[in-house]
């Protein structure tokens, strides 16, 4: 502890230093306007002396008496440079005016920590997808958001059964499970986000994705053990309607209209309505579906409101319909799941005085019919949320203090003994404390009191430092949650009907932390971060040893999941061109099923690498080039090998422009790699939980080309 307290202070005193001793010194007060409003985290530099203005523009600075030179920048603002003469005595106030400039970067600001803050100044690390990327995957899977998270450093979209195609999101080797997913903020998609989920989100309405990265329960409670993903939607600017449709060598159709209109100055909405379908593909002959086949609808409206004098209103509503199919192609064993779910939110704000109320609300139900064979599973999922928070500043502190009901609730006709109701009220704080100029220190803790596993207290805490010129680092570290469910990615897969009912499970109990240093300029940005976590009573499919008709059992395993690892993110711009280099290091540990001794996590590469390369021209069209590289993973029970080959897969994208229609063509997998040309993906036999197939540990499809034509109109 005196060490960790030596540091602080060395560090404070780096960024502040002291006074020497005998010396005269001088103060300047700066104040940074643009027109009549002060200017927030701008970087003022005297020499070597940096200092950042606090959020009524103003920053303070001793120095020797002389003349000097100061310079002011701030991104999105030309940058300004005023010679003074200090003299010791009184303080000297100095006001500089800074003017707008118009760049090619629009300033991102994240929504996930509640407190709308721009990315670069967020004491926790979170990374971004801009529009302009989304914009980009759209043309690549305009079906759904799968391969838009893939490419994202740090998360691995992990198929969880391939004969349906199911896929979740392991962040930083954190199993999928963990990942909380939510639309605008609000659990749209349930407590616990199905293994299909993914697949049933098309990309075309989103303008934005936060991913929050590692234990997130200090501020989404029990269900965020291993992140968040925020979809934040487009925001209607003007009158738009964009029509997409879409064709691929695989026999896959999407079809889909996206339109926004401002009603008057305070009232606009958007619509996305869209019609998905693939053919069912035995790709490698062996009489098993390696594409499965699907047919998806999806309707959602929204609206917006907004007085210009702290009052808005967000409301959105969403139907899905989707009949999945996959396995055996002569129907000796089917597999199939058939899916509908109504969701509805809003979020609401009201200014009163220098604070702001903001409210949320949902809920969300589906209901699913499960085919595994010869077994049907008929079952219902529902949440229902709402939140209250109070946000506001004073001084160097912004805070945001709340309270939140969350309810989930699942039944099941055919093995009503996993049948649960979940009820979790909450109170949640959060404050972002100025303790320098240079150093921003979040803390937020939450308390969640389940009805059936007790009362969990999370807490998180986050530093962001400043050390000049571009330079900025993170620290944090927090401590997680996740209450027992049935919902495993084994049994996603299989099923629950040959599960056994849950006994004394105990809540999955996770710690945390994460550092990283990062460099922005205009051209390049550059991060590299460390991280670390320890889950305890990790749930387990294990065969059962007790006598009952159900020959699996859920159990927490005897020691810890242990995972660490790095990230490495390069990215350079120069006029149209862009291009981005991304390394991800994890090592995940745990008790191995089939050696009863620690070895890495199933599924989990040590190594992924992604390069990619693109031009773009906003009247022309755009180029891009992908490669991806996944090194080798432990495979679990895998019959043919217990280690997979390490791969790479290339892509590319043209994009060609004329007017308001852009024609666009994109391939997958051009080296044609395929899974089976290793090794068979059906079994010899059924393995004890009941698979005909391996694992998927590369792609089946093989190379894939898809096509189409946008049109967007205003």
């Amino acid at each position: 502890m005196k060490t960790l307290i030596s540091a602080f202070v060395l560090l404070v005193t780096a960024v502040n230093p002291p006074n020497q001793a005998g010396q005269d010194r001088a103060t300047v007060i700066i104040e940074v306007y643009s027109g009549d409003r002060p200017v927030e985290q701008a970087e003022v530099s005297i020499g070597n002396l940096i200092s950042v203005t606090d959020s009524r523009g103003e920053t303070v600075i001793q120095l020797a008496p002389g003349n000097v030179t100061v310079r002011v920048d701030r991104f999105g603002f030309t940058s300004k440079q005023v010679p003074l003469l200090v003299t010791a005595g009184e303080p000297l106030r100095v006001r500089v005016s800074l003017d707008r400039e118009v760049t090619h970067t629009e300033e991102v600001t994240v929504t996930a920590t509640r407190t709308e803050t721009r990315l670069e100044d967020e004491p926790l690390h979170i990374e971004v997808v801009t529009q302009e990327e989304v914009d980009e995957k759209t043309m690549m899977t305009p079906g759904d958001i799968a391969m838009l998270l893939n490419e994202t450093s740090g998360v691995r979209v992990q198929v969880t059964s391939p004969s349906l195609g199911a896929a979740n999101v392991r962040i930083q080797g954190l199993r999928g499970r963990y990942t909380l997913l939510l639309a605008d903020g609000l659990p749209l998609y349930g407590g616990q986000t199905g293994a299909i989920g993914l697949l049933q989100i098309p990309p075309l309405d989103l303008g934005q994705v936060e991913v929050l990265k590692g234990v997130a329960s200090a501020l989404y409670g029990p269900s965020a053990l291993g992140g968040v993903i925020n979809l934040i939607s487009r925001r209607p600017r003007t009158a738009e309607q964009e029509v997409l449709f879409n064709q691929t060598t695989r026999g896959g159709t999407d079809s889909i209209l996206w339109l926004a209109k401002p009603v008057n100055q305070r009232v606009s909405y958007s619509l996305l309505a869209g019609g998905h379908f693939q053919r069912e593909k035995d790709i490698d002959g062996d009489g098993w579906a390696d594409l499965p086949g699907y047919r998806r609808g999806v309707f959602r409206p929204r609206l917006y409101w907004d007085n210009g004098s702290g009052r808005s209103l967000f409301a959105t509503a969403g139907v899905l319909v989707e009949n999945r199919e996959g396995g055996a192609l002569d129907s000796s064993f089917s597999e199939n799941l058939n899916t509908r779910r109504i969701d509805g939110g809003i979020v609401a704000r009201l200014a009163m005085g220098s604070k702001l109320l903001t409210v949320r609300g949902s809920a969300m139900t589906q209901r699913h019919r499960h085919q595994f064979g010869d077994v049907i599973e008929n079952d219902a999922h529902s949440t229902m949320f709402t939140e209250t928070a109070v946000s506001g500043s004073r001084g160097k502190h912004v805070w945001v203090v709340g309270s939140a009901i969350q309810a989930d609730l699942y039944r099941s006709r055919d093995v009503a003994r996993f049948d649960y109701t979940y009820f979790t009220p909450s109170v949640f704080a959060q404050d972002e404390y100025a303790l320098t100029s240079s150093m921003t220190v979040s803390a937020s803790a939450r308390m969640d009191r389940h009805n059936r596993y007790g009362t969990f207290l999370n807490p998180r805490i986050s530093t962001l430092v400043r050390f000049g010129y571009g330079v900025t680092g993170r620290v944090s570290a927090g401590t997680g949650v996740f209450v027992p469910t049935p919902f495993t990615e084994e049994t996603e897969a299989i099923g629950l009907s040959r599960v056994a009912a849950l006994s004394a499970l105990k809540p999955e109990r996770a710690r945390s932390g994460s550092a990283d240093v990062g460099w922005s300029s205009e051209t390049v940005d550059i991060n590299f971060s460390v991280f670390a976590s320890n889950v305890r009573n990790t749930l387990m499919l294990e065969p059962s040893t007790a006598v009952t008709p159900q020959p699996l059992r859920i159990e927490n395993a005897s020691e810890p999941t242990r995972t660490a690892g790095t990230e490495m993110f390069v990215r350079t711009r120069q006029g149209p061109f862009t291009i981005a280099l991304s390394h991800t290091y994890v090592r995940s540990t745990e008790i191995s099923r089939e050696f009863a001794q620690r070895a890495e996590v199933p599924l989990t590469p040590k190594h992924a690498a992604a390069i990619t390369a693109y031009w773009e021209r906003e009247d022309r069209g755009r180029i891009g080039f992908e490669a991806f590289y996944t090194g080798r993973q432990r495979l679990e029970d895998n019959p043919y090998r217990g280690v997979s080959v390490p791969y790479w897969l290339l892509g590319g994208l043209v994009e060609k422009r004329f007017g308001p229609a852009s024609v666009y063509v994109n391939a997958e997998n051009l080296g044609n790699l395929k899974q089976s040309r290793h090794d068979p993906l059906l079994r010899p036999r059924r393995n004890f939980e009941g698979q005909f197939t391996v694992d998927q540990w590369a792609p089946l499809d093989g190379r894939v080309i898809n096509g189409g034509i946008r049109f967007r109109f205003n």
